[in-house]
């Protein structure tokens, strides 16, 4: 079994997408991505929106030879979207092979309207392929019942690949906030475990919510092999000292998925603001950006992104 990860925040970008290849399958998992599109009152740096084009193109690159894709719930940054702005992935890029590939869904059940929409478009996508997949199981994939979105009304299904005696589980948006969903992960036993840590960027994250997301965190962290934490944990510096402090405290590395993927952190959402002042935004750029005439790769060129 093999593991890349496509998009995170400690990548760069607002994603939990990453690649499952067993010997006869492979498995796109939460094929989306997508930019803070206002954070301290800023539109995305360039350098955000090229590396978002990046891991946009590496989505498509691992969806075009595909055998499954998994969608563990319809949000902007875990699915592509029929009406996507331009820093997401828009349905209309798809290959054309991806009505083809075996879909595994959370249903929509308690969606809103305009999630449900979502739902819909995926599933007209998919036609006679999509699956409802909670509590569901089909050889070396498993998925959960609906499990909370952190403190949110909302749910998220996790995705359990086993093969050869090694299990890997995705258990998105989870943010670690809610006991008896880190008690079905080491039910588990997962030898990798990729989970979205809290959100510590976020002022409404309580005293208590924080102090049982690091309490679970260090549960999962001394029971699991290996264990990465992204997502909204790493929407902030304080997401990467409190990762670092994590380990730590447990004697043993708990990775992000930059880390796991041997390449820099690049929270680029977190430097928002010093990047503006480090590398300037031209007047108008962004509207320059959504009619095709600017060139991204200078900035990567400016970050050593190439």
């Amino acid at each position: 079994m093999n593991i890349e990860i496509i998009g995170a925040e400690s990548m760069g970008v607002r994603s939990l997408c990453c690649l499952v290849s067993l010997p006869d399958r492979r498995i796109v998992i939460d094929p989306g991505v997508a930019l803070g599109y206002v954070r301290h009152g800023l539109l995305p740096h360039p350098l955000q929106v090229a590396v978002g084009r990046r891991v946009r193109e590496n989505i498509l690159r691992v969806l075009n030879d595909a055998t499954d894709v998994v969608f563990s719930h319809v949000h902007g940054d875990h699915v592509p979207l029929a009406d996507a702005n331009p820093y997401q992935l828009s349905i209309q890029a798809l290959p054309s092979n991806f009505c083809d590939l075996r879909c595994w869904s959370k249903s929509a059940d308690g969606l809103s309207v305009g999630m449900n929409k979502r739902f819909l478009d995926l599933a007209e996508l998919s036609k006679i392929n999509m699956q409802i997949a909670e509590g569901c199981s089909e050889g070396p994939l498993a998925f959960s019942q609906a499990v909370p979105h952190g403190a949110s009304n909302s749910t998220v299904m996790m995705t359990r690949v086993e093969m050869d005696n090694q299990v890997f589980v995705h258990a998105s948006d989870i943010q670690l906030l809610d006991d008896l969903t880190v008690d079905l992960l080491l039910d588990w036993r997962p030898d990798i475990l990729l989970a979205a840590g809290p959100p510590l960027y976020l002022d409404r994250l309580s005293k208590a919510e924080g102090e049982r997301a690091w309490s679970n965190a260090v549960r999962l962290a001394r029971n699991i092999e290996i264990v990465i934490l992204d997502h909204h944990l790493m929407r902030s510096m304080k997401g990467a000292v409190w990762l670092d402090e994590l380990s730590m405290t447990v004697g043993r590395k708990v990775y992000c998925a930059a880390d796991f993927m041997d390449r820099p952190r690049q929270l680029l959402e977190a430097e928002r603001v010093q990047l503006y002042k480090q590398m300037a935004v031209p007047e108008n750029w962004h509207d320059d950006y959504a009619k095709g005439r600017v060139d991204l790769d200078e900035y990567l060129a400016k970050r050593k992104f190439i």
